[in-house]
């Protein structure tokens, strides 16, 4: 039997005994589950410190160095473990209790946090120690990263892991908004170091909303058991499931080509709008606005499907384009809020339809695999994208990028669609013999 674009079955779908969900839900459903509640008011404080210390970090080395290249350098080190050891990560958070590897990844972050505070604040940092440290908090996220993503099924049953997902995204969306903010202010006033402990308190607000917790009332799901070529069986599994496969390839394209922001928007911020970093923040603004809408939409689904995935995906390559032929200033800031929104759309039900399609012993291998490729297009794309900004300018850039994402959505729905052509064709030839046999049905 072929696959059914519109309406694919997962293996995590509810069953008899679960009541089933309704087309839309409010916006907050899955605030009402007591351990989601907790861990959600906890990120919302630990997603602004980990803004504020991405900014207040490149900020320091910047003032060390006086070098863009040790900036990337330690942007590198933090990305690179992700991109070496991921899918060891996510082997990791299949095998053991997930609450309990978030409680030893955060208490380690957290300290690696207090180890920079104390160092800037003592003025004794040097740029050596900033690289270690960042290297640390990427060994960590390793497995923090798809444990926390997988995690979200074991605190919410299965008809609120969409809610939950769209929820989370929209957290993190606020503190992108938030920290920044809050980490200019701060570094402005006292200095980068208060900024890192800040972060550090903040880890304070997640390790107790694990610790206050009922572990009685998380769903129990089966942990992988040790055995050799678990990795080859997460990657065969995803290769073997459509609904798997076509969300991550479309994350690869849309996160190498498309979520370079950071290099377009700093082009047009100089050469098409000629400002400053005022500028640049409110274009991020805007975007991060844009997004947090987004995310709170996709809050309210309770379920989704690869056309609706491949739909969002064509529309960010669309509105990259429309972004790109736009030469004013206000429409274009208005027209990033669409590209936020359309943005974290496509990434919330990517991931939230990835999570709920897969089987719970092999979810961490998966969403490691997603993250993985998630995260490490961008680093790959981004000598790309700014090779094109830099020879041809900005606007062009975000042509050629949208196209691709266009493209790249427009042939994964095209080979989807031929995988279930058969399917198609004969429900096709059976409802109109139906319609010719009985004309008063129709």
């Amino acid at each position: 039997m072929s696959q059914d674009l519109t309406n694919a079955p997962t293996p995590t779908s509810a069953t008899a005994g679960e009541p089933a969900a309704p087309a839309r839900m409010g916006t907050f459903a899955a605030l009402r589950v007591r351990n989601y509640r907790l861990f959600f008011a906890g990120q919302i404080v630990s997603n602004t410190g980990t803004w504020m210390q991405r900014i207040a970090q490149d900020w320091l080395v910047l003032e060390l160095t006086h070098s863009p290249l040790a900036v990337g350098i330690t942007t590198a080190l933090q990305f690179l473990p992700m991109l070496v050891f991921g899918l060891w990560g996510g082997l990791i958070a299949d095998r053991y209790p997930k609450r309990r590897l978030l409680l030893l990844t955060q208490s380690s972050m957290g300290v690696l946090a207090v180890l920079l505070a104390g160092l800037t604040l003592a003025g004794v940092v040097q740029v050596w120690q900033v690289y270690l440290i960042a290297l640390g908090l990427g060994l960590a996220t390793v497995v923090d990263n798809p444990t926390r993503q997988t995690f979200v099924n074991e605190m919410v049953p299965t008809h609120l892991v969409r809610n939950a997902v769209g929820l989370n995204s929209g957290n993190f969306q606020l503190g992108r908004m938030l920290g920044p903010a809050v980490a200019g202010v701060l570094i402005a006033a006292v200095g980068t170091g208060w900024a890192f402990a800040f972060n550090a308190a903040s880890f304070a607000a997640v390790l107790t909303a694990l610790l206050l917790m009922r572990p009685a009332e998380l769903q129990h799901l089966p942990h992988a058991d040790r055995a050799p070529g678990q990795l080859r069986e997460g990657l065969r599994y995803v290769r073997s499931n459509p609904i798997l496969l076509w969300p991550i390839v479309l994350v690869f394209f849309i996160g190498t080509f498309g979520y370079n922001f950071a290099i377009i928007l700093s082009a047009y911020t100089q050469n098409i709008f000629q400002s400053g970093a005022d500028l640049y923040g409110l274009l991020n603004t805007a975007m991060a606005a844009g997004s947090v809408v987004g995310a709170l939409f996709a809050a309210r689904r309770t379920s989704a499907n690869l056309a609706v995935l491949f739909l969002a995906a064509g529309s960010f390559g669309l509105g990259l384009i429309v972004l790109g032929l736009t030469p004013w200033f206000w429409p274009f800031l208005l027209l990033l809020v669409v590209v936020g929104f359309v943005s974290v759309t496509f990434n919330t039900l990517g991931n939230a339809t990835v999570q709920l399609s897969s089987e719970p012993e092999l979810r961490g291998r998966v969403m490691s695999l997603y993250m993985l490729v998630f995260m490490g297009g961008t680093p790959i794309g981004a000598p790309i994208v700014g090779a094109i900004t830099q020879q041809w300018g900005a606007p062009a850039a975000l042509i050629i990028s949208g196209l691709i994402c266009l493209l790249a959505a427009a042939g994964a729905a095209a080979f989807a669609a031929h995988s279930a052509g058969v399917s198609v064709r004969t429900d096709l030839a059976a409802r109109v013999r139906r319609l010719v046999a009985h004309p008063h049905r129709a």
